[in-house]
């Protein structure tokens, strides 16, 4: 029995902190309401431990404010529960951090009799700030300063019957708690705006290259960019339209998920950029934004590691597709474009006529114009295809690339 219930009592604080989430509650909304519960509980057993001390030394009065504390807590956090509202539980408990303390400093005759306990009102601003932002917090902010004001006129008592020492120790314990939690509220926002920084960076470096995302950072300008020596690669699916029609969906975007997810990783790996992926047709370039002297060396190895995977992957009996690729070297013009969902691309002569290697391929073969050919010959076996007629282009002369010199490629290349 005891062993069944354990379980049960450890998933208890975790379900607790959870009463004002709902279902459909985007990971950092849960996350925020989550802290507002864990904030509001916290404060709770201080309360407790300072309605104690002034009962037991005569103050009852004063005893029963910071205990109200409980009750009026726990109801806004069944509220809260009810209603799922974060904006609502984060007034009621701003309104309770700023008046509490208020009403215990006129209970007690004022700030030194009290030891500044109205102090603790400086928690509202610092909680709205949290949970509402920098507008929520500023309300509060001169909703605290207006009680300040108000409790330097608020003093019908000259002294209460709280001996100095205990008056002195609450001075040092209110400063060092309310430091404390104010601390404790401050690091959870400054993780809060790390997290959402994490986020926003890795989303920024899904769909730019990291130089170009720290230059669109730092200021606002046009990124366009001028690279003398580059190589494009672009390798796209053959006879895909079939495919579409024999699979179902979801098999078709998972097969192509599966290659084009090898295909990054290939890329990664050998320091070719990727550009981006259109329907079945993947680009990258080798030497932008980073230019690099083996830029053809290092688009070449990426095409036939992309080659020995779609290989390896028919060996093992996988379903596979068969892919055309094309590669051509020489000067482009990279840059973004756009000021909402924006993209680095890269233009010119060279790029155009990588697609045109690719679309007058052959499946399983890497085609190569003269100029990459010319950059490759000293380390990678070419085989001369001859001269072809290219849309656009008119005669060009044309290599397959067949391996590097001397080495065995293969999808781990």
């Amino acid at each position: 029995m005891v062993a069944r219930a354990l379980p049960r009592i450890s998933t208890m604080p975790d379900r607790l902190l959870n009463i004002g989430a709902k279902p459909d509650d985007p990971p950092e909304l849960r996350r925020r309401k989550r802290l507002m519960v864990a904030f509001s509980m916290a404060v709770m057993p201080t309360g407790f431990v300072w309605g104690a001390i002034y009962y037991v030394l005569g103050e009852t009065t004063a005893a029963a404010v910071p205990i109200a504390y409980m009750p009026f807590a726990a109801a806004n956090l069944a509220a809260f529960a009810r209603t799922r509202d974060l904006d609502q539980v984060r007034r009621g408990q701003c309104l309770l951090i700023l008046s509490l303390p208020f009403v215990l400093h006129v209970a007690l005759g004022g700030f030194e009799p009290s030891s500044g306990v109205v102090l603790w009102s400086v928690l509202a601003p610092f909680c709205a700030l949290v949970f509402g932002g920098i507008g929520a917090g500023s309300r509060w902010l001169v909703a605290f300063s207006a009680i300040v004001g108000i409790a330097a006129f608020a003093q019908p008592r000259a002294t209460n019957s709280l001996p100095q020492a205990v008056i002195t120790l609450f001075f040092v314990a209110n400063i060092a708690t309310i430091s404390a939690v104010a601390f404790a509220l401050l690091a959870a926002y400054a993780r809060q705006l790390a997290a959402e920084r994490g986020r926003s960076e890795r989303l920024l470096l899904n769909v730019l290259p990291a130089s170009i995302a720290s230059r669109l950072r730092e200021r606002e300008e046009v990124i366009a960019d001028r690279y003398p020596a580059a190589t494009v690669i672009f390798a796209d699916v053959v006879n895909s339209t079939p495919l579409t029609v024999e699979l179902e969906p979801e098999r078709m975007v998972a097969l192509l998920d599966e290659h084009v997810t090898r295909f990054d990783q290939l890329a990664d790996r050998h320091g070719v950029e990727k550009i981006r992926t259109i329907g079945d047709n993947w680009m990258g370039v080798a030497g932008v934004p980073a230019p690099r002297p083996d830029h053809a060396e290092a688009t070449a190895r990426l095409a036939l590691a992309m080659l020995a995977y779609v290989d390896e992957r028919r060996a093992s009996g996988m379903r596979c597709l068969d892919f055309r690729i094309g590669v051509n070297s020489g000067p482009v013009i990279g840059g973004v474009i756009g000021r909402r969902k924006f993209v680095f691309d890269i233009w010119g002569d060279t790029v155009n006529t990588a697609a045109r290697m690719e679309s007058h391929g052959v499946a399983g073969k890497v085609q190569l114009t003269e100029a990459t050919y010319e950059l490759l010959k000293e380390r990678f076996v070419c085989e001369p295809r001859g001269t072809i007629e290219v849309k656009g282009k008119g005669a060009v002369r044309t290599w397959w690339l067949v391996a590097e010199s001397g080495t065995r490629v293969s999808a781990n290349s």
